[in-house]
């Protein structure tokens, strides 16, 4: 029956492993008790435990996990660096510390459920920190929307002079061509109708006297040629 304590230590380990961004495995024999102790404050600054544990009591929990991906890092004297906060911070204490300590040998990371190799922990090493990376995502994200509002306020502004340039690239109207004489006789013709039309002409008494009289008076004189 496992004792308490080793019971107490692999639920810690567990504790940390869940609840940690990354977790980096490193060897550390050789290291002096000053020079673990210049690495653990190194890496507190950068929000960073670096933890000694039993291997045999780190593989237990990293079995109970589900996290077989990362046993055969966990042997020899290794030390378990776990970060609460930014992982690339982290790894960038362990990088630098790692270059003047040779003895301080990377061997990977977990970070979240992908295990990281010593050259992939190097590159996460070298991106800029977490709060300068989400400045620039926001100043990205925010460029398209300034130019969209500097866009808008400009066109108010510049909505008379887009007009008259529009105007002024317009082709000038053309004169319509004269109509012909005989167009406006049958445009006249056209336009008299209805009321405009004029009257039929009337047939008076007065006017059928003078007809029958012009006739007699023709008759006359016909006959007065004959004799």
């Amino acid at each position: 029956m496992p004792r308490p304590e080793k019971v107490q230590a692999v639920a810690d380990i567990k504790e940390r492993l869940e609840g940690s961004s990354a977790v980096f495995m490193a060897e550390f024999a050789g290291l002096s008790v000053k020079e673990q102790r210049a690495l653990r404050r190194a890496l507190s600054d950068a929000d960073g435990d670096f933890k000694v544990y039993k291997m045999t009591l780190a593989r237990i929990a990293a079995t109970e996990m589900g996290r077989d991906e990362i046993l055969e890092m966990l042997v020899g004297p290794t030390g378990l660096t776990f970060a609460r906060g930014d992982a690339a911070a982290t790894a960038k204490v362990l990088r630098d510390f790692s270059k003047d300590h040779a003895r301080l040998i990377i061997k990977g990371a977990l970070l979240g459920t992908e295990v990281l190799t010593p050259e992939r922990v190097a590159a996460l090493a070298d991106l800029e920190p977490r709060d300068v990376l989400l400045a620039k995502i926001a100043g990205a994200l925010q460029a398209p929307m300034a130019a969209m509002a500097g866009l808008m306020a400009a066109m108010p502004r510049n909505l008379a002079s887009m007009i008259k340039q529009l105007i002024d690239k317009s082709p000038a109207p053309t004169a319509e061509p004269a109509a012909s004489a005989g167009e406006e006789e049958s445009a006249a013709e056209a336009v008299v109708t209805g009321d405009d039309a004029p009257a039929e002409a009337t047939t008076t008494d007065d006017d059928a006297a003078a007809a029958a009289e012009v006739i007699t008076e023709d008759e006359t004189a016909i006959k007065a040629e004959e004799e």
